[in-house]
């Protein structure tokens, strides 16, 4: 019954948009622009989507971006605001310094931060990690690395695969790269981050419902598939060589 809520209201509103002549913004034949971001609220804001809604169609559909970055991500960054609205030192942090030492946040924010300000960082990376000009593969360190520690790319996609399928309910799937310079596949459940556990996301699989159901459904094989064919490995492997540029030897 739930998810059955979930898509009827999605389709209620690319119906109403629709009618009016302006989903998305777009006019009729024309693609569908991203949106601005917000105005800001708080200290922390929304980053705008770098490319249409419906840029990555068809492995994700522009109407799950829309709802996918315009609310959820949205709503992380909001309850983000919310919870350090009285901690005025916190406010002055970035949500990656605040993931990494949630152990100096106030008990009273804890969860709140770990959970909103995990879905803020999460989903900020998230968008950079997708391009409508991805796929193909990683690229000079990371490249190596990938080879040598998994054994091939195809075996790294398998395992990260099946890292993604493990997810019990919501959350994400990881490659990471921990302070000894080695990379490691995982995942996290919620919107935790391994930014928390002392490694350093360098690409991530969003395995929550929100992020595949339109589309997908159940069907999250699928889904994680298609993940692989817009993946932004220009992206990823220079945030890999930067990430590896600070691991002391």
């Amino acid at each position: 019954m739930l998810n059955r809520r979930i898509v009827l209201k999605a389709l209620g509103l690319t119906a109403g948009l629709a009618a009016t002549g302006k989903a998305f913004g777009a006019a009729p034949g024309q693609a569908a622009a991203a949106a601005p971001a917000p105005a800001p609220t708080g200290p922390f804001t929304l980053p705008p989507l770098p490319y249409a809604y419906d840029a990555l169609e068809p492995q994700i559909d522009g109407t799950t971006m829309h709802l996918h970055h315009d609310k959820h991500h949205a709503a992380y960054v909001n309850n983000l605001n919310a919870a350090v609205a009285n901690y005025p030192d916190l406010a002055k942090k970035s949500v990656d310094d605040l993931i990494a030492n949630l152990d100096t946040v106030p008990e009273a924010i804890r969860t709140a931060v770990r959970n909103q300000g995990g879905g803020h960082a999460n989903h900020s990376l998230w968008w950079q990690l997708l391009s409508k000009s991805g796929g193909a593969a990683p690229k000079a360190d990371l490249a190596k690395d990938i080879d040598a520690t998994f054994g091939s790319f195809s075996q790294f996609q398998e395992k990260l695969t099946k890292a993604a399928m493990g997810v019990f309910g919501s959350g994400w799937a990881w490659l990471t790269l921990g302070r000894d310079g080695k990379l490691q596949i995982g995942g996290s459940p919620n919107q935790d981050s391994p930014l928390s556990a002392g490694r350093t996301p360098i690409l991530g699989i969003d395995v929550w419902e929100h992020a595949y159901y339109l589309k997908y459904q159940n069907r999250r094989a699928e889904y994680v598939s298609a993940f692989f064919q817009v993946v932004n490995w220009d992206y990823v492997s220079g945030r890999y060589a930067d990430a590896k540029g600070t691991v002391k030897s």
